[in-house]
């Protein structure tokens, strides 16, 4: 009798000792292999249902039997507390029709589009930016306990982080470092959401607008760039160009026959394109030679 009124006695200074704030992991697991002691009058009240479930039979069977499909979890109170093992299903799960309440959780991985954003980046540039994010309940127990509306936080807590995380970055590096910023995002949410049994799993970031002006602004500049680059681009050429024709007039100045064998493969090539007119160039020695006579 000593032993058993000692264990009573620690259960209530646990319960006395308890947080009044949210359950974390440990709390529900302790929760879920403790037994509920819901007191006297609540077995009575428990008692009183089951009677009366007895008397109305086979009718009650029907309000007393549930059904929670594959992907869904279902959360018993009895009399307000949560009922020993936590979530149930999937399949067939009995309740008492006057005592208990049950809320189903829907456990597959839930996408939601964050609504476009204005953020002013870090080098006062305004842009138009959203996303999209994957996420699933995790543990159903703590998302029905700790939080009223899980799937309406995790969409405002989405749009926070995402101005927050893109208000530190430049534009360039919003443009260009698009994944580090969706995994920034992920880390943020998978962290805050923990305590409400949610697990993030992907986030993506879908578009980035940028003001007209801006547009038009840097559409010029990369204009006037591409120009330039294709300015030293032709100046290259012509330098490679002159290189290459002087190298071949230094060869040619070295053998006088070369210059003759030059003219008649210009001659060639013109003949190939069946000109009417063609011009055949005379050595100023033979003009020379005709002159003296």
């Amino acid at each position: 009798m000593d032993t058993d009124s000692e264990e009573v006695a620690m259960k209530d200074n646990r319960r006395r000792d308890r947080p009044s704030g949210p359950m974390n992991l440990q709390d529900v697991q302790a929760l879920e292999n403790s037994d509920s002691d819901i007191g006297l009058c609540g077995w009575v009240l428990v008692a009183f249902s089951i009677l009366l479930m007895l008397l109305t039979l086979p009718i009650s069977i029907w309000m007393c039997i549930k059904i929670v499909k594959e992907y869904e979890r279902a959360i018993i109170f009895r009399l307000g507390r949560i009922l020993r093992g936590g979530a149930k299903g999937p399949g067939l799960f009995f309740i008492l029709p006057c005592t208990d309440s049950f809320i189903n959780v829907d456990m597959r991985t839930i996408t939601f589009d964050i609504p476009p954003q204005e953020v002013l980046t870090k080098d006062s540039v305004t842009v138009s930016v959203d996303g999209v994010v994957y996420y699933r309940v995790q543990n159903a127990t703590l998302a029905v306990a700790n939080i009223t509306n899980a799937d309406a936080a995790t969409r405002l807590l989405a749009q926070t982080t995402l101005r927050n995380v893109l208000g530190t970055k430049n534009l360039a590096e919003i443009l260009s470092d698009r994944e580090e910023i969706a995994h920034s995002m992920q880390s943020t949410l998978d962290d805050a959401t923990d305590d409400w049994g949610i697990k993030v799993e992907r986030v993506e970031i879908k578009d980035v607008k940028l003001p007209q002006q801006l547009q038009r602004a840097m559409a010029a500049e990369a204009e006037a760039s591409r120009e330039a680059r294709a300015k030293v681009i032709a100046a290259e050429g012509e330098m490679n160009a002159s290189r290459a024709l002087k190298e071949a007039s230094l060869v040619i100045a070295e053998s006088p026959s070369a210059l003759q064998l030059r003219y008649l493969q210009t001659l060639n090539t013109i003949a190939a394109e069946k000109n009417s007119t063609i011009i055949f160039p005379l050595p100023l020695e033979m003009m020379q030679a005709f002159m003296k006579r």
